[in-house]
């Protein structure tokens, strides 16, 4: 379960780039019922989505040549510099920074050595999102990769990240793998590795987040009706609950989740 305690490693934020700012709200705003709150005139586009006036994520514009639009996961760490030589050391590959937002903190995006995007926060102002694990926020998050060893190697070796595997849920083939921040019981497991076969990922392996919601076919419904499409679902998985895939209308995917009581 995801909190807001946001431990070495463990997922903290996170941020949608946008091709067309006012089409994301449009969409998100329909599906999630999120407010869109700007950052500011001097943040470039930038802003939080919100339920209750509380963030639980952001949306900015698309910043890096030739980028299509993505959900980043951002996960936290002390130390924004060492995290970076750390990765570096790992086979990771570094897209932006080490670099300050003003007094919020400091980040640096990031690329695993199988080509995954990411993003690491140090908190200064804002430690991270207001709100997880609730109808409308992030509750799980989850690396599509062709190569779950090697994600195993370098997260192990940069976040101290304890995984396990597992029969994958619903009686489906193969194995998935828990994530658990270093040190952290099996109650603060924050997401999962999911083998897939090469051809499955076109554009390479990729992270994309979980948002729970309170009926998983009524979020369907206006994800279609605003214009998303679904890549998957609704399906029900036992031990999980019930979800679908989806993407927004330029393409970002996202998990929508009604957990299982209990």
């Amino acid at each position: 379960m995801l909190t807001t305690d946001f431990v070495f490693g463990s997922p903290c934020w996170l941020d949608l780039g946008a091709p067309d700012i006012d089409a994301a709200v449009a969409f998100y705003g329909a599906v999630f019922d999120w407010e869109h709150r700007s950052a500011g005139p001097d943040m470039g586009g930038y802003g939080f989505f919100q339920v209750g006036g509380r963030t639980v994520a952001a949306v900015g514009p698309l910043t890096e040549e030739g980028a299509r639009s993505a959900w980043t996961l951002y996960f936290s760490t002390s130390d924004a510099d060492s995290t970076v030589r750390s990765a570096e050391r790992s086979g990771g590959t570094v897209r932006v920074g080490p670099m300050e937002v003003g007094e919020e903190g400091r980040l640096a995006q990031l690329s695993d050595p199988q080509g995954a995007d990411f993003a690491i926060w140090q908190p200064g102002r804002i430690r991270g999102l207001d709100e997880v694990s609730r109808p409308g926020a992030l509750s799980w998050t989850e690396l599509c990769t062709s190569d779950v060893a090697g994600a195993k190697a370098f997260y192990g070796a940069l976040f101290g990240w304890q995984t396990s595997d597992v029969p994958m849920p619903g009686g489906n083939e193969g194995t998935y793998t828990l994530i658990t921040p270093s040190g952290q019981g099996e109650d603060l497991m924050q997401g999962g590795f999911v083998q897939l076969p090469v051809e499955y990922l076109p554009e390479g392996p990729y992270w994309h987040p979980v948002f729970e919601v309170a009926d998983c076919d009524a979020a369907v419904a206006r994800l279609t009706s605003a214009g998303g499409n679904v890549q998957m679902g609704p399906d029900d998985v036992e031990g999980v609950g019930r979800l679908a895939v989806g993407t927004d209308p330029a393409g970002a995917e996202f998990v929508v989740l009604t957990p299982s009581a209990g």
